[in-house]
């Protein structure tokens, strides 16, 4: 992973900001906006930016993995490579090339929640983009040999991101095993039987279903005047008709669960790792603001709890980390060791079941709550030093917090936060019966063991 470099003088504002370690973090300046919602139903929201000539344009869909039927996943995900691949009026992969053209960049993402497509171009281009938006909007062409070309890279693209790496499907069997109905149960990506079972009528409904005015959100933040913008966004996204049936939520909900599940399995991997899982709540939710915390101090990076004791202090693993999962709807805290020569899968699930218990009988240190403040207000103002970090901070409040002031309103939560909050969310989520042990066994030690549970 490449280091960022500040230049100084970002560097000074910075640390004007965050304040000493022992100090609270100094609010940043506050985000202006625009939102109102079109005729056909597409929500907008407009932040001006004149610090220089840019725009940048995101287009939010509310649809994720989590909105793929059993037996259909990897949907949205095929949608990321889809929408590149023409429309009424522009060719295959002509939409990426237009806006090169122009000196602007595109790209694309998918979440388990969400569908992403953004532009960044020179201000007087933004017609050009709103233009080609609509146009793919409301016109995508989908072809059979399109379909199957893009299916195939998507397949492709699975197998050497996943089936092919080392401890690639780890996060898969992870929420796999956690979930019993929810659609976090499957990967974004989907299934490599599904991709092959999938027909060009399966991907037509998806799109006519989720790719529609009343399940986006557009932001538009940079250089532009707000009146001028308004009549733009109508001339252009305004006109796309709106769908001929409504957006469904009928995503099933998790049941509570009400005993510890211990489960043993095998994969094709050189030593074995162990999970300790707990369902939690959902981003957004008062008690996710001192979880973030609390996945902080347990687990991120070499100088959390579970790496300095399984790994420097017990020596029992040869990695350690996890973290809380907050996103739209309850997820989970999970954390992971690798399991070193020489040591039994039981000594490192006894010791991070033990940090967990740890983080419930006792506060974190005054140290480590100011430590994880200040990374969190480092992120924060970090996050927002670019139009598209703007965006994404406006979008993700509107879609899945439903409630834009959040995008400034976090700070202060998190600044607001006191150890003993961190502390009776431990007891809340990390009890016993609402745990999951996953032992995962290299193949040949399973084998020998003769059984998967």
């Amino acid at each position: 992973m490449r280091r960022r470099l500040l230049p100084a003088a970002a560097a000074t504002v910075l640390v004007a900001w965050i304040g000493p370690s022992a100090g609270a973090a100094v609010r940043p300046p506050k985000l202006q906006y625009d939102l109102f919602t079109l005729s056909n139903g597409l929500t907008v929201v407009l932040s001006e930016d004149h610090s220089t000539p840019i725009v940048h344009l995101q287009i939010t869909y509310h649809v994720g993995s989590k909105n793929e039927k059993a037996g259909r996943t990897g949907f949205a995900h095929l949608f990321e490579h889809m929408m590149f691949k023409g429309s009424k009026n522009v060719a295959t992969e002509e939409h990426t090339s237009i806006i090169a053209s122009v000196g602007g960049q595109s790209n694309a993402y998918t979440t388990d929640d969400e569908t992403v497509f953004w532009e960044t171009v020179p201000a007087h281009h933004l017609p050009l983009v709103l233009w080609l938006e609509a146009d793919r909007m409301a016109t995508l062409k989908i072809e059979k040999n399109t379909f199957v070309n893009e299916r195939e890279v998507v397949k492709e693209e699975r197998r050497m991101r996943v089936d092919n790496q080392p401890y690639g499907r780890l996060n898969e069997i992870i929420y796999d095993q956690a979930f019993t109905i929810h659609p976090y149960k499957h990967p974004t990506i989907g299934s490599l039987q599904d991709l092959e079972a999938a027909s060009v009528d399966d991907v037509l409904d998806f799109y006519q279903t989720f790719y529609v005015p009343e399940n986006a959100t557009a932001v538009l933040v940079g250089d532009f005047d707000p009146a001028q913008v308004k009549q733009l966004v109508n001339q252009y996204l305004g006109r796309v008709p709106k769908a001929a049936k409504p957006v469904p939520r009928d995503i099933p909900k998790e049941p509570a669960q009400t005993k510890e599940r211990r489960v043993t399995l095998s994969a094709a991997w050189p030593l074995p790792a162990v999970v300790v899982a707990h369902h939690i709540t959902y981003d957004g939710n008062a008690d996710s603001y001192p979880l973030h915390i609390a996945s902080k101090v347990l687990s991120d990076g070499q100088s959390s709890r579970i790496y300095q004791k399984l790994v420097y202090e017990l020596q029992l693993a040869v990695a350690a980390f996890g973290g809380a999962n907050l996103i739209e709807d309850p997820n989970l805290f999970y954390a992971v060791a690798i399991v070193q020569p020489g040591h039994t899968p039981e000594d490192a699930v006894n010791a991070l079941i033990a940090e967990l218990d740890r983080l419930k009988a006792e506060p974190i240190t005054e140290h480590e709550l100011q430590r994880t403040k200040n990374q969190f207000a480092r992120d924060y103002i970090l996050g927002r030093e670019t139009n598209q970090q703007k965006a994404q901070q406006l979008a993700h409040a509107v879609v899945i917090h439903h409630d834009i002031t959040t995008a400034d309103g976090e700070f202060d939560i998190f600044q607001n936060i006191v150890a003993v909050d961190v502390q009776r969310v431990a007891r809340t989520y990390f009890t016993p019966e609402n745990r999951l042990v996953l032992t995962i066994l290299p193949s040949d030690r399973a084998a020998a063991g003769g059984g998967r549970r």
